[in-house]
């Protein structure tokens, strides 16, 4: 009897040897906690703050981004031959203009959910600069950006009208200097602030992430970072008389709000610059050097935990964390689908018919079971492979495609 082998193609992905299966789990994780955002309230109806905003509201999207910084590192360690760094930052913006597109669609959609995609491939973009730098000075750049970018960004939205402002869209693409700034300056996720994310993470990529002492420490130092963020913020809003100064002009989104609730739920991309004590907030969304810190801290703790969980499984047991990493495989795939499916059914229910928590639920349901069945293809995303071949052509190499013999990151 003749046994036929399975082809490498058929197999999942994740089981590939090469692969880091902690770092697909963070994106699993980064990906949950975006849709508990995007679909519970922020306030439960006796006032208090939902757990899915305590969780994950501003840490869901700055894991994203670090993780978007590390993928880029990955991306380039997992090619065959290695492209001269021309050739590496043509194909990271050939991946980025796939995912700006689809970020354009997606923001057109009306979903009422805040669309990162135009954003993230900006920060792809601009990733590309740097990535001929070693794990040190990509750090220590990193570091001083997340300190100075906010002063920066505080100083030049003096005189511009408050943000954040619609998600961009291809209507926006009729206004291109508003774009330009929406993306830069004052939008959702501004990405003179938000490049610090990504220096971090390619940083972390250059680092050797299946060591489980890496782990280990980015878990100590992430958790610490963190917790020092939030003492300094509470003791310049409280003992240094901070918390007093601080104004909301009738101007910004968030007048009419009490500073409280601000304060704990989150802003929208930035701060008022009424005061330059908004700068010693920590508040998810501000995009402050405190909240930089803070979400820095906690994307870094949550990525070495996972590092740290997948090396210490067994072989045998690695099968309980598949249900995630199989959601972070594909998580530019899962995201659109996600904002699609509530731009269908925010548009034809009504909200107060609808239970978040339940919504969430089926939708975090509903993309893992996807992700384990396309894992059965052995093949990437569908978006994540359009993103491949794109990137691909644009450094003028082969095109990966479906079938790539290159590790999978």
């Amino acid at each position: 009897m003749t046994v036929t082998p399975v082809p490498v193609a058929a197999r999942s992905r994740l089981l590939d040897r090469r692969r880091l299966l902690g770092v697909d789990v963070a994106r699993g994780i980064a990906l949950i906690g975006m849709m508990s955002v995007h679909v519970m309230p922020s306030l439960a109806p006796d006032g208090a703050v939902t757990w899915a905003y305590r969780l994950f509201a501003g840490r869901a999207s700055a894991l994203f981004a670090v993780l978007a910084g590390l993928s880029l590192i990955l991306a380039l360690k997992g090619e065959k031959d290695a492209p001269p760094e021309s050739g590496a930052r043509r194909g990271i913006l050939g991946r980025a203009a796939v995912v700006a597109a689809v970020g354009l669609f997606l923001g057109s959609l009306g979903s009422g959910v805040a669309i990162i995609l135009v954003h993230y491939a900006v920060l792809f973009a601009i990733g590309a600069l740097f990535i001929g730098m070693g794990a040190r000075p990509l750090l220590l750049t990193a570091t001083a950006w997340m300190v100075l970018s906010p002063v920066v960004g505080h100083l030049l939205r003096q005189d511009m009208p408050a943000g954040p402002g619609a998600s961009p869209s291809l209507a926006s693409l009729a206004d291109p200097g508003q774009l330009v700034l929406t993306i830069l300056l004052t939008g959702y996720y501004p990405v003179l602030q938000w490049t610090g994310y990504v220096l971090v993470g390619m940083a972390l990529g250059r680092l050797p992430l299946r060591r489980t002492a890496i782990g280990l420490w980015l878990l100590v130092i992430g958790v610490l970072l963190a917790v020092a963020a939030k003492l300094v913020s509470a003791v310049l809003l409280g003992p240094a008389g901070g918390l007093d100064r601080l104004t909301v002009p009738r101007s910004s989104a968030l007048a009419g709000r009490e500073l409280g609730t601000i304060l704990q739920t989150g802003m929208y991309g930035t701060t008022p610059t009424s005061s330059w004590w908004w700068l010693a907030v920590s508040t998810p969304h501000s995009a402050v050097p405190l909240d930089l810190l803070h979400t820095t801290g906690t994307a870094l703790a949550v990525i070495g935990g996972c590092l740290v969980l997948v090396t210490g499984l067994r072989a045998r047991w690695r099968w309980l964390v598949l249900p995630v990493a199989a959601a972070g495989s594909m998580t530019l795939t899962l995201y659109t689908l996600h904002v699609t499916s509530l731009a269908v059914i925010r548009g034809v229910t009504s909200a107060t018919t609808t239970s978040p928590t339940a919504l969430w639920a089926v939708s975090v349901i509903v993309a893992v079971l996807l992700a384990l069945a396309w894992q059965l293809t052995g093949r990437r995303g569908p978006l994540e492979n359009v993103a491949s071949v794109m990137s691909a052509a644009a450094r003028g190499g082969a095109s990966a495609g479906y079938r790539s013999s290159a590790p999978p990151r």
